[in-house]
């Protein structure tokens, strides 16, 4: 059995020049937010989930993105409405959220 029973990598690559990356669009901030609101809700910890920070996910363009696994289902996002929605429907109920997945 896995340590966790999900668990979600945020993109928080912050590249220099005009490339996009996710970190532009306030992907350490939701990071932030998802961590608290998991914990918040009791979905955090061992045989639950885990919310970590990645580098470079390569979807920048697609972003601001995140991963579930291990579904491995790809989202992406743009306020804490959102995330919370990722967080209700997938994290909790384990429903993918279609409209927010790439």
């Amino acid at each position: 059995m896995s340590f966790y029973s999900r668990h979600v990598f945020f993109c928080c690559n912050q590249r220099d020049g005009t490339r996009v990356c996710c970190n532009d669009r306030g992907a350490s901030e939701l990071r932030d937010y998802a961590k608290q609101r998991v914990k918040a809700l009791d979905l955090a910890g061992p045989g639950k989930v885990r919310i970590n920070q990645a580098g470079c996910l390569d979807r920048c363009e697609e972003g601001p993105c995140l991963v579930v696994y291990p579904e491995a289902v790809w989202y992406t996002y743009v306020d804490r409405a959102d995330v919370d929605e990722i967080i209700e429907e997938h994290l909790r109920h384990g429903r993918v959220v279609e409209r927010l997945r790439i």
